[in-house]
């Protein structure tokens, strides 16, 4: 089967999206009124994904996506802790309800309540209500809930490890995604994203945190952000830094998606990036929708470009299947009770 490792459900119903722009009215000022969440009825949640993501997955040959809410609405920097914790939770359930609803082709992710200057501590126990209540199989964690100005600690400041700790015990993933920008020096999915990847990166090959959680994984999404293309200089940083080779210090614990849009990225990714590190993946329906002029197909409709590749059979199943069902043990368990 093939399995994408990234997509967000972007096309969520109006009424998802009008009640978080309420929410964030009423904080702004209390005089407006404090929204309800709307009844969302099955059926919406059907319009919104049949014509979008079910769709594209039926098209393009796919099987099941790791499914989240939208990143950019995330959106850590806006409000408080309790408001973060109230959208939050309804944006996990709404993701519940989809996988319920078509429990073949999604399987659940979440996002975190994370706040400026706030404990990761708070987010344990949505990550722990998601996975065992809800079957979830990873997380997404925003390295910046600031929103662009980096103004926390590091991925390796031992601050997260309360959280990384129960990541080891639920023996869940994360996928390191930022939300939206509020600095305007840095577009949220041309800047921000590819930023965050590239930065996420540095701090674990500056820190030694693989060390205290050998069994930490983490996805870097959008192909790594700029790591590939300067894998030379991350080498030659480690061995300036005085850490063990990128294979050993940080690659046994990380791995890239092959949400890269052009045909020279994904050459370049699989050259430079060992199999057993790579996922598919594409965020269709997400940063970038359109049908690139150069070839007439969406520049999300990465499966095309790993197609193009000359892989082994073996390769090609690590890639699409295998390496996903391997980092993601919980979606392994779930398939396998499904006979798959």
């Amino acid at each position: 089967m093939i399995i994408d490792c990234h997509g967000h459900y972007t096309t969520a119903p109006k009424g998802h999206d009008a009640f978080r722009d309420a929410q964030l009215k009423h904080f702004d000022d209390s005089s407006q009124p404090l929204p309800i969440y709307p009844n969302i009825s099955d059926e919406e949640i059907r319009e919104s994904i049949e014509a979008h993501q079910l769709r594209l997955l039926r098209e393009r040959g796919l099987d099941m996506t790791i499914f989240s809410p939208r990143a950019s609405t995330m959106a850590h920097h806006e409000g408080d802790e309790g408001v973060s914790q109230i959208w939050t939770r309804h944006c996990n359930d709404l993701i519940a309800r989809v996988v319920d609803l078509y429990p073949e082709a999604f399987i659940g992710v979440c996002q975190l309540p994370q706040s400026p200057g706030v404990t990761i501590k708070n987010s344990i126990a949505e990550l722990e209500r998601c996975v065992s209540e809800l079957g979830f199989v990873g997380c997404n964690l925003n390295p910046d809930p600031s929103g662009g100005h980096w103004n926390g600690p590091p991925l390796t400041d031992r601050a997260w490890y309360p959280f990384f700790e129960k990541m080891v015990e639920l023996d869940v993933p994360a996928m390191i995604h930022v939300s939206g920008s509020c600095n305007t020096n840095f577009h949220a999915t041309g800047a921000h994203y590819i930023n965050a990847d590239t930065t996420a990166f540095m701090q674990f090959l500056q820190g030694d945190l693989f060390t205290d959680f050998p069994s930490l994984r983490f996805i870097i999404p959008h192909g790594g952000g700029a790591v590939p293309y300067h894998w030379g200089r991350y080498r030659g940083l480690a061995d300036m830094l005085k850490k063990p080779p990128l294979s050993e210090h940080v690659m046994k614990n990380v791995y890239f998606d092959t949400c890269v849009y052009h045909q020279p990225g994904i050459d370049l990714l699989f050259k430079v990036i060992d199999i057993d590190n790579i996922l598919f993946g594409s965020e269709m329906v997400g940063a970038v929708r359109g049908i690139d002029p150069t070839t007439g197909n969406y520049f999300d409709d990465t499966l095309r470009y790993i197609d193009s590749l000359n892989m082994s059979a073996e390769d090609r199943h690590k890639v699409l299947e295998g390496n996903a069902r391997r980092i993601y043990p919980r979606l392994d368990a779930q398939l396998k009770a499904r006979g798959k």
